[in-house]
């Protein structure tokens, strides 16, 4: 993640510095006055640089939370901040040069709102999940040119290292996303799928609630999977293996491949170390065989009117409403001038959703991201609309 250590921070009003990068209101965590968020538009991105002072030492980095997928934007907005506030810098790993020409067509780097609210699909999609270095995405796109790929991963580096292949080798079918996969196929609608790739993802043994596979994906899986389509597990894990299988055996009607040690057209890095290792690789498929009914319409998410006083928006810091269905938990609070900022997490307790809320002159908003209407988060803006309200 791209920082800087800097001597000392200074506090900048509003400003603009060129067309691409301005900042806006500074934010101040309640609990720590020692945590700063700085609202931040660099191009069409908005999010937050955080400031963390600790022990007489100074970090600006970018708030993971909001956090926009090219780490030029996130670069340009870390030395912008500095240049215009005239920071003395102690140390940085952000490094001052040309982005590669690479680079510069972003087109096909998207984010989750694209997704959420513009794609419309014109053929056939296929997803994979946790690309690493993209040698089985970039080989099954140029093999397959009229299939659309969605490839998402969280990983920096591996994104700009396919996103320069895109680029070189001009593919035009592929769309890069760094997002949860497990939020993301609740977007796509019902039987539009034809295959779902999960190559050799972190197995999680000592966290297993961060695992990709869970019997909620398993069921969005099924649902977005044309008739005949797959979802398909790769995995050196025994563990991993074991666990996957019995999660998609759950499903009261299922069809499952299972096989062991099989070559493929093409291999990972990883893979070619876990056979170098004489590890055995697991292949794990889940056949769709029934049409699904089209996804739920949950309608237009109502708007946050706030009738609530300050001291009693205060209290709702660190408070958790559990409901059936998921949950809304008011995480952290920052005071701004005239208003207040909370970092919510909500929704189902498998697939949170992170982001934050702005109150200010009696309006509610989102800031700096979006909130997927899945199930579970329209239920938990609900009971957010209602506590807001009074």
């Amino acid at each position: 993640m791209p920082h800087l250590h800097i001597k000392k921070f200074k506090e900048i009003p509003p400003c603009e510095c060129d067309e691409d990068l301005s900042f806006g209101f500074v934010a101040n965590n309640i609990d720590s006055r020692g945590e700063k968020l700085i609202a931040t538009l660099c191009g069409r991105e908005s999010f937050f640089l955080l400031l963390k002072e600790q022990g007489g030492k100074s970090l600006l980095k970018v708030d993971k939370t909001t956090r926009p997928p090219a780490t030029h934007t996130l670069q340009k907005a870390l030395l912008g901040y500095a240049k215009e506030a005239d920071l003395e810098v102690l140390s940085s790993n952000v490094v001052e040069k040309m982005r590669s020409l690479h680079l510069k067509n972003l087109s096909y780097l998207k984010d989750i709102e694209f997704f959420a609210n513009q794609y419309e699909p014109k053929s056939e999609i296929w997803v994979e999940i946790g690309f690493g270095s993209g040698r089985h995405l970039l080989h099954q796109a140029k093999a397959n040119p009229h299939i659309t790929f969605i490839a998402l991963e969280i990983h920096k580096p591996s994104i700009e290292q396919v996103l320069k292949q895109i680029n070189i080798q001009n593919i035009e079918n592929i769309y890069l996303l760094d997002y949860d996969a497990r939020l993301f196929l609740e977007l796509l609608e019902s039987n539009v799928v034809g295959r779902i790739f999960v190559h050799f993802p972190v197995p999680w043994d000592k966290k297993p609630h961060r695992r990709v596979i869970s019997k909620a994906f398993v069921q969005e899986a099924k649902r977005v999977l044309k008739v005949g389509g797959t979802l398909e597990l790769r995995t050196d894990s025994d563990l991993y293996y074991e666990y996957s299988y019995e999660t998609m055996l759950f499903l009261a009607r299922v069809d499952l491949s299972i096989s062991k040690n099989r070559d493929i057209a093409v291999s990972s890095k990883y893979e070619d170390r876990w056979k170098r290792m004489h590890k055995n690789i697991y292949d794990l498929t889940l056949i769709n065989d029934e049409h699904s009914p089209l996804r739920d319409d949950l309608g237009e998410l109502a708007k946050l009117e706030v009738l609530l006083s300050r001291d009693d928006l205060l209290l709702l810091h660190k408070k958790r409403f559990i409901f059936e269905g998921g949950f809304l938990n008011f995480e952290r609070l920052y005071e701004l001038d005239g208003g207040l900022l909370f970092r919510l997490s909500l929704g189902d307790f498998a697939r949170a959703q992170n982001l934050y809320l702005l109150v200010k002159d009696a309006k509610a908003s989102y800031f700096a991201g979006t909130l997927l209407k899945t199930r579970a988060a329209v239920m938990a803006h609900n009971k957010l609309k209602e506590l807001l309200h009074g």
